[in-house]
């Protein structure tokens, strides 16, 4: 009877005992599962690849470059040589003769974002281009234009013709990148194109020279000629545009630099509503405290950006001051100068924000209304009219008349303003018949000398819901009236 008793108990226990083991190795192997997950490695790469290189570009910006030929004899006066040698010079110049002008081209990578065929790069890959073309992987060629351009996060947005649909991608949220994270890197390293290369994030946040620089740090294999291409997470969106590499000889030793979708989704966005970027600006100077500045004002921490000088702006008129440390920028920690650019520039111009600012050892809030860091940099620029470059206003490309381009044009010396260099094919500015060349004198009753006036009228408009501006406007000796309309 005792074995009778003691059988069933044996089968219970081995049946429990198996059902540990079963429950243990179900544990075992659901955790390396979820390790596998975490760390997102597939078995190839080959089905995304093949997914997303349709949308992977190469680029050949080509420049024209002058090769004048090294001979200028010294004629004597009188010389009956001199009008021989005149007539050569004329021949040589290369504005003159096309033969001896030669083409220089660079290679680089770039993506589309779009159906209608807007395509992001890096702005050093097509400066200074005087003709641009992209390859698409089944070998279509199409010429691009220059939409727009942002030299200080070195984003380019070119624009492309095609009677079909363009294949395409779209960015991801970098924020969510971690240090570990599996990327991968499509492009046209020396003139490879349609190379890929893997590797994991190295780091995140780094920074090169630029005040808006976000850079993603990868191991992934990037050359030059993958400047402008894009970097991709597993999920097949675009994190970062690869820029830069650190390297001693020029090749990839697994530093490179991607600009983190964070902050190119942005400038993108502008670019393609604007033609150009909108970045707030608040006017102040600033530096990072460090600790002898902390002690020396009795400071608990490092954090915040001190303002060293607040000249004529926003900042000034909402009653800023040297030495006020900026705590809190639109209810957002500020624990660096570099945070605070980031912040104020991300941030709308024209917005009333609050500013929190620590002042002999008292907490006060400020509300500054922001203004446009590019017409401060404009402004700059115009008093020193030779380095000054043209800004595009409502499609129109402008710039201040020079002394130099006065006697080019023969213009009038009572004649003053602004002249347009180049109208943007669709614009209104187009619709309404304005051409290069002609002279902006007016917008509405205000005479216009710089960008920044006309700027100024136009926002001016807008805020007051006005749907079109007065232009007087000088042509060939005539001055005639032109109401552009505004964009939304």
């Amino acid at each position: 009877m005792r074995t009778a008793c003691l059988a069933p108990l044996t089968i219970n226990r081995l049946l429990y005992t198996k059902l540990n083991y079963s429950l243990a190795t179900f544990v075992i192997l659901f955790l390396l599962v979820l390790r596998v997950e975490a760390r997102g490695a597939p078995e190839s790469f080959a089905d995304l690849v093949e997914e997303l290189s349709p949308a992977v570009v190469n680029i050949t910006s080509t420049t024209l470059a002058a090769e004048k030929p090294d001979f200028n004899p010294n004629i004597p006066p009188g010389s009956p040589f001199k009008d021989f040698f005149r007539e050569f010079q004329d021949r040589s110049n290369p504005k003159n003769n096309p033969e001896w002008r030669r083409r220089g081209s660079a290679l680089g990578s770039g993506f589309i974002i779009s159906a209608d065929g807007f395509v992001v790069t890096n702005n050093h890959v097509i400066e200074n281009a005087d003709e641009i073309e992209i390859e698409m992987m089944d070998g279509t060629l199409l010429q691009a234009d220059v939409f727009g351009r942002d030299e200080k996060t070195d984003i380019a947005l070119l624009k492309v013709e095609s009677a079909k649909p363009l294949p395409f991608v779209e960015f991801g949220d970098a924020s969510n990148a971690r240090a570990g994270d599996w990327v991968l890197a499509i492009g046209n390293p020396l003139g490879q194109g349609f190379s890929v290369s893997a590797g994991i994030i190295s780091a995140r946040g780094r920074s090169l020279s630029g005040s808006y620089d976000d850079f993603i740090q990868t191991d992934a294999a990037i050359n030059k000629g993958n400047s402008g291409g894009p970097l991709f997470d597993m999920s097949g969106k675009v994190i970062g545009v690869n820029t830069a590499i650190l390297s001693p000889n020029g090749g990839s030793i697994g530093i490179g630099f991607s600009m983190s979708s964070s902050v190119v989704r942005k400038v993108v966005d502008q670019l393609k509503n604007f033609g150009e970027t909108r970045r707030g600006w608040l006017g102040v100077r600033i530096q990072d405290i460090n600790e002898d500045l902390a002690g020396a004002l009795n400071l608990e921490s490092t954090d915040g950006a001190l303002i060293t000088d607040v000249p004529e702006g926003p900042a000034r008129k909402s009653g800023l001051q040297s030495g006020d440390i900026i705590l809190e920028f639109d209810g957002q920690v500020v624990d660096s100068t570099r945070t605070l650019v980031r912040i104020v520039a991300d941030s709308p111009v024209g917005k009333s924000v609050p500013v929190r600012v620590l002042r002999n050892g008292k907490i006060l809030v400020k509300k500054v209304v922001l203004g446009r860091l590019e017409d401060v940099a404009v402004s700059n620029q115009l008093s020193k009219p030779k380095k000054q470059k043209s800004i595009i206003i409502e499609g129109m490309t402008l710039s201040t008349i020079t002394d130099e381009l006065r006697m080019k044009i023969e213009l009038p010396s009572e004649i003053d303003g602004l002249i347009v260099s180049n109208i943007e094919a669709g614009s209104n500015a187009e619709t309404k018949g304005i051409q290069s060349g002609d002279i902006i004198i007016k917008v509405g009753q205000k005479t216009v000398s710089v960008p920044f006036d006309l700027r100024a009228e136009i926002d001016n408009a807008k805020e007051n819901d006005r749907t079109s501006v007065l232009l007087l406007i000088y042509r060939k000796g005539s001055r005639q009236f032109v109401a552009l309309t505004l964009k939304n």
